[in-house]
């Protein structure tokens, strides 16, 4: 008696997995270059009030609510995934080149928007890209998108070295330091300008990915909605603007408290542990928040065998928690020892639930829509959620821990700890708790 053989993927292509590692290098590079610098550079450099800084932030989520919808329906019906991401990143390199000048609240106001509307759906287009050739989901997909991560740290941390070598004078006070370094943080436009251009010219050498035309709708956003109205993508579109709301007071705030211990414990010559962070992060915050980026590279590399060993509800529920705990040691354990531990929590956060559930929404939904319900999740993500978070963050909860005249990090940081316990109660009480399967082949 024979058994049926059990179908094993076919290992991926030789040269395949390095032209998909390299666009992820530079899609995250491009992004990880400025966001975590903008809070700090738009309050304390251009002088915009914290509600304006809000509005600026929210800015280019507005463009990502639009933007996925158009992004997406060409993807799946028009014209092929890599030449739309081409066209994307040539036009936002030069939006982002011109945010680095304006220095007026209206105008970095329009080109934020127009840029979010530009470059937030190629975040999903790019893993919809690598979706459609990955042999195997579960195997191949995490060490290729762990190259984003390393994209995004070599750009934090060449922007914090810069900002320590050429942007910190010496013999000066604390006020001159930061302001010079505030000054200095325009650098990470010019460098995200310059990597938006090679990755432009870069996408036109990756593999055609036509759009598929398979589907009796013509709208492929109808259809998609039609799909992730079912569990367990509905669960997951829930939860994805609470868990927005809390990634984005990390983004929005994290920099800045960062950027204050770090400069804090440098006045302690006798701080061996600072001085050695200082020097291989660089100042300003989005250096050392890269460890975060280090932390998800860990976890990334080991999502091939977590995703074969934990259910999917698992592995999201690790990343809320994840997400909690960050909070609570910002909020209520303030010093270098903490804020790095707190930092590097952001591996279990990504790549528990942003991942994740990226990976949920391509496995719960047809070939020819894929593209599209990735962008429709990012829309949710990147583009509702980070109104509602950056509008959250600063004009209602920063508001309130600025009350006294400084900023309350303990105020602040535990309303994003209590959202996370909330959205992990959530997960456990409506999500389905079905394991996913060892090995999902991409049809």
């Amino acid at each position: 008696m024979t058994s049926t053989p059990t179908h094993v993927p076919a290992p991926m292509r030789f040269g395949l997995g390095t032209k998909l590692s390299v666009m992820m290098f530079l899609q995250y590079a491009i992004w990880g270059a400025w966001l975590p610098i903008l809070y700090p550079f738009l309050l304390n450099h251009r002088g915009f009030t914290l509600g304006q800084t809000g509005l600026c932030l929210a800015a280019g989520a507005v463009g990502a609510i639009f933007g996925p919808f158009l992004a997406g329906q060409l993807a799946d019906r028009h014209f092929a995934t890599e030449r739309l991401l081409a066209a994307s990143h040539l036009v936002g390199a030069v939006l982002v080149w011109y945010l680095s000048l304006a220095t007026s609240f209206p105008l970095f106001l329009t080109l934020s928007a127009v840029y979010g509307f530009v470059y937030a759906p190629t975040l999903a287009l790019t893993n919809s890209l690598a979706f459609a050739h990955l042999p195997d989901r579960d195997r191949d997909f995490g060490p290729v998108r762990l190259w984003g991560t390393v994209g995004w740290i070599a750009a934090g941390i060449a922007v914090g070295q810069v900002l320590l070598r050429m942007h910190t004078p010496s013999g000066v006070g604390p006020e001159e330091i930061a302001a010079a370094q505030n000054a200095g943080r325009a650098f990470a436009f010019h460098l995200s300008a310059a990597l938006g251009v090679v990755m432009g010219l870069f996408c036109l050498t990756l593999p055609h990915t036509p759009p598929t035309k398979q589907s009796g709708q013509r709208l492929a956003w109808a259809e998609a909605l039609m799909e992730i109205r079912l569990q367990p993508l509905v669960t997951l579109f829930l939860l994805a603007v609470p868990v927005s709301i809390i990634h984005q007071f990390y983004f929005v705030f994290t920099a800045e408290y960062v950027s204050g211990i770090q400069n804090a414990a440098q006045s302690d010559a006798a701080n061996r542990f600072s001085a050695l962070v200082n020097q291989v992060f660089g100042v300003g915050g989005g250096g050392l928040m890269t460890i975060g980026q280090m932390t998800e590279i860990g976890v990334l590399a080991l999502m091939p065998l977590l995703a074969t060993r934990l259910s999917r509800k698992a592995l999201l529920g690790i990343g809320l928690f994840a997400y909690a705990a960050r909070m609570a040691l910002f909020a209520y354990a303030p010093s270098l020892w903490s804020v790095c531990l707190g930092v590097a929590l952001h591996g279990l956060c990504f790549g528990g639930f942003i991942f994740v559930a990226f990976m949920v929404v391509d496995e719960n939904t047809t070939r020819d829509v894929r593209a599209t319900a990735q962008n429709l999740f990012n829309l949710v993500f990147v583009g509702i959620g980070i109104i509602v978070g950056s509008w959250f963050s600063t004009a209602v909860v920063g508001a309130w821990a600025t009350a006294s005249g400084t900023m309350d990090y303990t105020r602040l940081f535990s309303v994003p700890m209590w959202i996370a316990l909330g959205c992990l109660a959530l997960l456990l009480l409506f999500y389905p708790g079905r394991r996913a399967p060892a090995r999902v082949p991409v049809p």
